[in-house]
């Protein structure tokens, strides 16, 4: 099945889940069929501190339309914090979506956890996954380090690189969720965390939600619509 990403938010993103899909597919011997539209990390990042779905709804509706003309057949937003406007662009989307949340969902109840650790813009972690993950309790950083996390999320997915404190910054903030409110595993919640995680070995139990979006992505993509 074709299917279509709405990409660019942010630009390192949109490359982990081109990888992801590659890679899937030539393992299987599959060809991939994919389009990918460009949305700006800078509009959506106003919109979600502005707490206006709706309006960021419009914008990824619209470039759906775009993905619809090109014949994709189903749609994926390469974003957890993208993922904000999600109902409401359902009710809105030219074409089905490829939604992460059932999918995480379901997925963190067969891990066998019982409280993850989550990291990533302050719409995901103040609202826990939009209220979409019931399978698990769900704890974040508190305070002061919540602000930062954010901060530090936005410009470095914005920048698509991390500096070597972003790394050392994460990691602790990861250990602290770990040790301090018992979290099981720390769900990368930002797509973009992989870039301070990449090869980092953290001591504690590390899930990237980006991964298990994309694995739902290929499955549906394998389908032969």
């Amino acid at each position: 099945m074709h299917v279509g990403l709405i990409g660019g938010i942010g630009p390192a993103a949109t490359e982990f889940y081109y990888r992801g899909l590659t890679r899937a597919f030539a393992a299987a011997g599959r060809k991939l069929e994919l389009t990918i539209v460009n949305a700006e990390v800078r509009e959506m990042t106003r919109n979600m501190d502005a707490r206006d779905p709706g309006a960021q709804a419009k914008v990824f509706a619209e470039l759906i339309g775009r993905l619809k003309a090109a014949g994709a057949k189903a749609a994926a937003v390469t974003s957890m914090g993208g993922h904000f406007c999600i109902r409401e662009l359902s009710a809105v989307s030219p074409l089905p979506l490829i939604n992460a949340i059932p999918e995480l969902d379901a997925c963190f109840a067969t891990m066998g956890v019982k409280r993850i650790g989550i990291m990533g813009s302050r719409a995901v972690m103040e609202s826990k996954f939009y209220g979409g993950v019931t399978s698990v309790e769900i704890v974040a950083p508190q305070g002061a380090e919540l602000d930062e996390v954010h901060a530090r999320y936005v410009a470095m997915a914005t920048a698509a690189v991390a500096t070597g404190d972003d790394r050392r910054f994460f990691l602790e903030a990861g250990r602290r969720m770990a040790d301090a409110q018992g979290a099981d595993v720390i769900v990368l919640s930002g797509t973009d965390l992989f870039l301070a995680f990449d090869g980092a070995k953290p001591g504690y139990r590390v899930a990237d939600a980006a991964e298990i979006h994309i694995g739902a992505i290929v499955r549906a993509a394998m389908q032969d619509v």
